[in-house]
């Protein structure tokens, strides 16, 4: 199973609060959801909160029409949702669920679903890029304390596991990442983490790997033991 969702919830999330994508069920809404901006829209709802198109596209640089009318499409496929207004003005808009999930070996049966699953994983690339330039602009104007710099940071191995200690590894992380979110639901010092896990098995040997990429090899970049 493989979750999209910002902010953090956690993995037993109740159905109110989960939206599980079916290939054989969703498969318009799966290539509504493979649009970039839209994925983005729906990120930016999760992690901020309710807000405008006007709003978003200040936020992304597109025109308010074009985020109006990307909103509007997710709203057809119940991505999202109209949210209280402050006025009468504008509509504001909310994310329907805080988690998207999916089961892998599904999406991998069918085109649709392998090409949801291929932009979904480049969006989320290109969510961990922009938050490291945030992170770093937070840190360097003095909105974050700098306790944060020793706990952050972004780790890079390459372990031998099978696909079975793959799977536990997931779920262990999970679980333990969940007990922690709902230790510090309430704490005032808690701030948002942007947490991105990668588990991509890779061939020995497939065209491509590059000369480090032996069965021994160590990812290059971090240090053994480097803080996640």
């Amino acid at each position: 199973m493989e979750r999209w969702g910002r902010p953090y919830a956690p993995v037993m999330a109740s159905e109110e609060h989960r939206r599980v994508l079916d290939p054989a069920r969703d498969a318009e809404a799966l290539k509504a959801l493979t649009h970039p901006l839209r994925i983005r829209l729906l990120g930016l709802l999760r992690q901020d909160g309710p807000a405008t198109a006007s709003e978003l596209a200040a936020r992304t640089g597109e025109s308010s029409a074009s985020t109006s009318y990307h909103l509007r499409v997710l709203a057809k496929y119940a991505f999202v949702a109209e949210a209280e207004h402050r006025d009468g003005r504008e509509r504001r808009w909310r994310a329907a669920h805080s988690v998207t999930s999916w089961d892998n070996r599904a999406m991998e049966a069918t085109p649709g679903g392998r090409a949801f699953v291929g932009s979904a994983r480049r969006r989320q690339i290109e969510h961990l890029e922009a938050s490291l330039a945030r992170h770093e602009a937070d840190l360097a104007a003095g909105r974050l304390g700098r306790e944060w710099v020793e706990p952050s940071g972004i780790d890079d191995r390459m372990p031998r596991l099978t696909p079975e200690s793959l799977a536990e590894l997931r779920e262990t992380l999970d679980r333990k990442l969940a007990e922690l979110a709902d230790r510090d639901a309430e704490d005032p010092r808690a701030a948002r983490v942007v947490l991105l896990t990668a588990a991509l098995p890779l061939a020995p040997g497939a065209p491509g790997a590059g000369p480090d990429a032996g069965p021994d090899a160590s990812a290059p970049g971090a240090p053994e033991g480097a803080p996640s």
